[in-house]
């Protein structure tokens, strides 16, 4: 059976005088994860500089034997350029939208290929063909596409546990593309809300040209899906503690410290986007407006991270000067407002924390989801407190009965307070009871089971290969035979990627190279159709013994011809002068679009538009064009990012028809990627192949993803056509 791979930045282990495995977290989460008879292994560093081999040597025996982990070892060099460097000082920043703290030195990003490339190694050193690996988080949004590359038929989850920042701000890092097209090799790519997802469609829109589906990205014969999966706590964990007869006690020892005053929590890992700079300033506002100040008392637990990079070190200091500050202007001889705590808190006394807190803020300026919320909420089970949850943490979409508010406006959060104090015991527990219930509902576990339930579900991939195959093999079956195959082939975006410039679009290396094996093939009557003008595919492709199409089925010239046929005789184009000043207004109204006026139809591109301002703008045309044209014998077609104008009698589908109709073939195949080429989809003849490549609505029953991948499909019948006609014959 298929094995589940885990594959992530750090073991959830540590390594000191005794090897112990960490509770809670992502390995809570996978503890209900079925592997049907496979076994569930775990990739990454255990933490550490370990350079003694027997000592290393150790740990990967104890790690495999005890909990079936697999280390990955890296030295003190590599962990600063890729961890510190690359990871936190370059990703971290920009995937929190925080561009002030951004930082990038080119060594380090050969520093984070190397180490994606480890771990790709180490992952395909265990991996069978048809395993399920599951990759967490930014340190290794290169590996996908790695293991992707070296072994097809994995199945590749990729889930992000940060935010995904907005376009505008990912375009900031050097390496953009490269990081989404790493991305890209996975089947499934999880993120916790539907806005994180809506970012990462963009960027790899504007970065890589790609255009997607809500959950699907087409991109070189690979299908990605994309979802949104907001990850739980270790609810179970949670629940056993507060039944845990011991939790009385701790309830009493943090009962006796407050000395019956109100509590107001705030746990966090010291970090600069967890916002408590903010969060102070908010306290502060309270404390200035609050006579009784005795009566209150805030605790900050705040857990140390990354101590080795001095931002953090600088913002620890910056944090304790603050609260020192704070509790010398506030302090009476009877109570220091805050409590400030450096350090990690036992388990056991952090939910009595939790439990005896009146108030809980949570404000970080921005967080992927932030599971402190959802911890709080877990031990609220009696006599409920009020969450206090900051607007950009990924867990209000999900808890929005509690108080959410702003943290970059300081007098609103203080308002929060006072309004959490006020609150009655009712209203409290209206808040609290449906965000318990769903947060102990929707756990770590039922996250996890989810992702790879879904992750297995994915089969489009294997549903393409198929027909890929199937659809090539009934090709390569024609020619080898010495039947007669008819291919009418779209160029731009189907022979050829679709480039920014049309002109930059002429026949490349790989598209040549294509060119001269049809053209070695007797078996293959090939005609290249196209919007292009006739001097245009003249120029490019008047070397070849193919037939040429121009203007959708405007003008036509076959094999051994030298002159143009005209399909337009007694065509009126009396429409075009009414028709071109609108599409002027719509060039003048959207930046980067333009207007073509061919010899039989009028075309608005926007390639060069932003393209979802493009899209708007264009539907719109659309819209005002089927008013205007209601009466005129023409044909509207959104294509891509094209809107044009045609003759009603002409198309791409009619100009084959006729090809068609006057010849004999054993099979036809027509091939496109936008709307002009659907009428060839429509066309009668069996047997009859019809490809889309890339994405859209469509009556082609096979769908390619990328010009590649349709070169890959001719290129592939061709070479079973050569090795059918090597073969020996029998003796």
């Amino acid at each position: 059976m298929p094995n589940i791979i885990i594959v992530s930045n750090r073991l959830p282990v540590t390594v000191d005088k005794e090897i112990k495995k960490s509770a809670g977290g992502l390995a809570a989460a996978l503890e209900g994860v079925s592997t049907q008879d496979g076994k569930l292994s775990w990739i990454g560093n255990p933490g550490g500089a370990n350079d003694d081999p027997a000592k290393r040597e150790h740990i990967e025996h104890v790690l495999q034997e005890e909990y079936g982990f697999i280390p990955l070892f890296f030295t003190p060099e590599e962990t600063k350029d890729y961890y510190e460097g690359f990871s936190n000082s370059s990703l971290w920043p920009l995937l929190h939208y925080m561009t002030g703290y951004f930082h990038y030195e080119p060594g380090w990003w050969e520093a984070y290929q190397k180490a994606n490339r480890k771990f790709a190694d180490k992952v395909l050193s265990v991996a069978g063909d048809d395993d399920t690996v599951w990759v967490h988080d930014y340190h290794l949004m290169l590996l996908p596409a790695m293991l992707r590359e070296a072994k097809p038929n994995l199945r590749i989850g990729f889930f992000l546990h940060t935010p995904f920042p907005s376009y505008e701000i990912f375009r900031c890092h050097p390496q953009r593309q490269e990081l989404i097209q790493g991305l890209l090799g996975a089947d499934l790519i999880g993120f916790h809300t539907f806005g994180y997802m809506r970012h990462f469609r963009s960027a790899a829109l504007r970065l890589l040209g790609i255009e997607s589906e809500m959950t699907r990205i087409r991109h070189e014969g690979h299908v990605t899906t994309i979802g949104v999966y907001p990850v739980g706590i270790h609810a179970e964990r949670f629940a056993k503690q507060l039944a845990d007869p011991k939790h009385a006690e701790h309830l009493a020892k943090i009962g006796k410290e407050k000395q019956g005053k109100r509590l107001i929590l705030s746990v966090e890992r010291l970090d600069y986007t967890k916002g408590i700079r903010h969060r102070l300033d908010a306290i502060d506002a309270y404390l200035a407006r609050h006579e009784k100040q005795e009566d209150i008392k805030f605790v900050f637990v705040s857990v140390p991270s990354r101590e080795g990079v001095q931002e953090y070190q600088t913002l620890r200091e910056e944090i304790e000067q603050r609260v020192g500050q704070l509790n010398g202007k506030y302090a009476t001889l009877h109570n220091s407002p805050i409590h400030f705590i450096h350090g990690t808190v036992d388990f056991p006394e952090l939910c009595a924390l939790y439990a005896q807190a009146d108030v809980a803020i949570v404000t970080p300026l921005i967080d992927g989801m932030n599971l402190v919320a959802k911890e709080y909420i877990a031990c609220q089970k009696d006599d409920p407190g009020v969450l206090i949850l900051s607007e950009f943490a990924g867990a209000a979409e999900e808890l929005f009965n509690a108080l959410i508010v702003n943290p970059y406006d300081p007098p609103s959060v203080a308002q929060a307070i006072e309004q959490a104090l006020a609150m009655s015991p009712g209203e409290r527990a209206e808040r609290m009871t449906p965000m318990r219930k769903r947060v102990m509902k929707y756990d770590a576990q039922w996250w996890a089971k989810t992702f790879i339930e879904d992750l297995s579900a994915i089969n489009l991939q294997a549903e393409a290969k198929q027909s890929f195959h199937e659809k090539q093999e009934q090709l390569a079956e024609v020619i080898s035979r010495g039947g007669r195959v008819g291919l009418f082939l779209d160029y731009d975006g189907t022979l050829r990627e679709i480039q920014r410039e049309p002109d930059q679009a002429r026949p490349n290396a790989a598209v040549r190279e294509l060119l001269e094996k049809l053209a070695a093939c007797p078996e293959m009557d090939v005609a290249i159709i196209s919007g292009r003008k006739a001097k245009d595919l003249d120029a490019w492709f008047g070397e070849y013994p193919f037939g040429l199409i121009a203007e959708h089925g405007a003008a036509m010239r076959l094999p051994g011809e030298k002159k143009w046929r005209q399909m337009d005789q007694g065509v009126s184009y009396a429409w075009k002068d009414e028709i071109h000043k609108l599409l002027q207004q719509f060039e003048e109204q959207t930046p980067g679009s333009f207007v073509e006026d061919k010899p039989t139809s009028l075309v608005w591109h926007y390639r060069k538009s932003d393209p979802e301002f493009g899209e708007h703008k264009a539907k719109l045309l659309a819209g005002e064009l089927v008013v205007l044209a209601a009466n005129e014998p023409v044909v509207i077609r959104h294509g891509d990012k094209i809107v044009e104008i045609v003759p009603a009698q002409i198309s791409k589908g009619a100009a084959v028809q006729r090809i068609v109709e006057s010849e004999h073939y054993d099979l036809v195949i027509c091939a496109g990627d936008d709307q002009t080429d659907e009428s060839m989809f429509r066309l009668e003849h069996d047997p009859l192949i019809t490809i889309k490549v890339g994405d859209g609505d469509t009556l082609a029953k096979v769908r390619l993803s990328s010009p590649a991948e349709f070169r890959r499909f001719l290129e592939g019948a061709l070479a079973s056509r050569c090795e059918s006609r090597h073969e020996p014959s029998p003796a």
